[in-house]
């Protein structure tokens, strides 16, 4: 068993390289929840949750992470965009979660155990653009064990929710605010899903509604994902079977949620690939979802081909300046500022007076890996210079010329670690600085090492 696992390992990490599957690999990635926003049909968003490197457990899973494509090729990591830090009433389990585009705000529809009690809630956050980072509202009022939450915005505006955990799903119409059910409309579904265990998802197509949903057969892990139908969003549903099967790499649960994206159905749903078969740092996967003449999912086969648009997909990730404390970053003795213009985001950090006032940003990574390290920035004063830290590692002073607009300049390649990486620009000395350094993002673009660097 052990040499057949060494050699699982093996091949995983050699195929991964030239392939789509799994779609990000910069940071461990579960339970992903894709979306196109109705004022941007060009551009696909997923949701994800983050698995912890070296954990053995999803006890300890702690925050979200959204990513965005125009392409399905090369993909934007957000970062983090709503930690348990940032929710008063809970204590742990950040697990799966949806999002929602709702009367003009964006909604994070989450599950995490509520502090002091231990049950499971229905969070929502809100922001007003679609990268986060959200603020925490509350919770569903109405909802016991809210595990798995998923939110369905009808053709007509009613929203609904469902939820489900060991060997149940429910689901019910939420009031206007999304804060409760409606208790009048609540469901008990789980009768209606053969084998159903948890993560319910809901799609609609020709009129049909699709419940998508791990289960087990009977009770026999890993987790298969099965859907049935209905002709109303609370049914009742019909069941139809099986649709992804027990294949090789898998975790040990599965979940995931299909979007139309440029005119075709596509399934997102998360394996063990990335981790050569670790359950507990899984990794999402994406293939297209096809139909019969009758309306039945064709069964998929993941593959490392996966959507089949490149030889691999690449991830930057985007770390907003002015993000600061609420995606793990932090901010002190400077400010955030819109006086520039162009900025990308809802601003910039500026202010960088004195010694060690800085901005920091959280950089999540899934294997020790290196990185193309790019500064979007204004120096409109004149050049500015000032130090970088990447955890407890003192780069250099880097020099930022001076530019009247914002720019971006390249830095070169640095290395992260597995896990958390803190990176700090900040002033270290009291020495004038004249060019008034105003910070708009870092970005971090992979690097493979079977490419050619420039």
């Amino acid at each position: 068993m052990k040499t057949k696992l060494l050699l699982l390992t093996a091949l995983l990490s050699v195929t991964i390289g030239g392939s789509q599957n799994p779609i990000f690999t910069n940071v461990f990635t579960a339970d992903p929840s894709p979306h196109v926003w109705p004022d941007d049909p060009n551009t696909l968003w997923v949701y994800t949750s983050h698995d912890e490197p070296g954990s053995n457990n999803h006890y300890g899973m702690s925050g979200y992470h959204a990513f965005s494509t125009t392409d399905m090729v090369n993909w934007i990591d957000h970062g983090r965009i709503l930690h348990l830090e940032n929710v008063e009433w809970a204590e742990s389990h950040a697990w799966a979660m949806d999002a929602t585009f709702y009367r003009g705000q964006y909604y994070l529809v989450y599950c995490m155990k509520e502090a002091g009690v231990g049950l499971f809630r229905t969070g929502i956050a809100r922001s007003d653009v679609p990268q986060g980072p959200f603020t925490d509202l509350g919770y569903v009022k109405g909802v016991e064990f809210g595990q798995d939450p998923a939110i369905f915005i009808d053709d007509d505006g009613t929203p609904y929710l469902y939820w489900g955990h060991d060997r149940q799903c429910y689901a019910a119409e939420l009031n206007e605010d999304l804060m409760s059910i409606k208790p009048d409309t609540y469901v008990d579904l789980t009768k209606q899903l053969t084998h159903v265990f948890e993560g319910p998802w809901v799609h609609k197509r020709n009129g049909t509604y699709y419940l998508t949903y791990p289960g087990l057969t009977p009770r026999r892990w890993p987790e298969k994902m099965f859907y049935a139908v209905a002709d109303k969003p609370l049914g009742p549903y019909t069941f139809k079977g099986v649709f992804i099967d027990d294949f090789e790499g898998q975790s040990g649960t599965n979940h995931g949620g299909v979007v139309n994206y440029k005119g075709k159905d596509i399934m997102f749903y998360h394996s063990a690939w990335l981790s050569g078969g670790l359950s507990e740092t899984r990794s999402a996967m994406a293939d297209y979802l096809e139909y019969d003449k009758a309306g039945n999912i064709i069964p998929i086969i993941p593959s490392k081909k996966g959507l089949g648009k490149a030889e691999r997909t690449r991830v930057i990730m985007k770390l907003e300046a002015e993000s600061g404390f609420a995606s793990g970053g932090n901010l002190y003795n400077v400010f955030v500022d819109t006086y520039l213009k162009d900025y990308s985001g809802k601003g910039y950090v500026t202010n960088f007076d004195n010694p060690y006032d800085h901005v920091s940003m959280l950089a999540q990574v899934a294997k020790p890996s290196k990185f193309r390290f790019k500064v979007r920035y204004a120096s409109p004063e004149g050049e500015s210079n000032h130090n970088i830290l990447i955890n407890s590692h003192l780069c250099r002073e880097f020099k930022f010329p001076q530019s009247k607009t914002f720019t971006e300049i390249d830095f070169g390649i640095i290395e992260l670690k597995a896990g958390d990486n803190l990176i700090r620009i900040f002033k270290k000395d009291w020495k004038p600085s004249s060019g008034q350094l105003a910070v708009d993002y870092v970005k971090l673009e992979q690097v493979f090492e079977d490419e050619k660097q420039l």
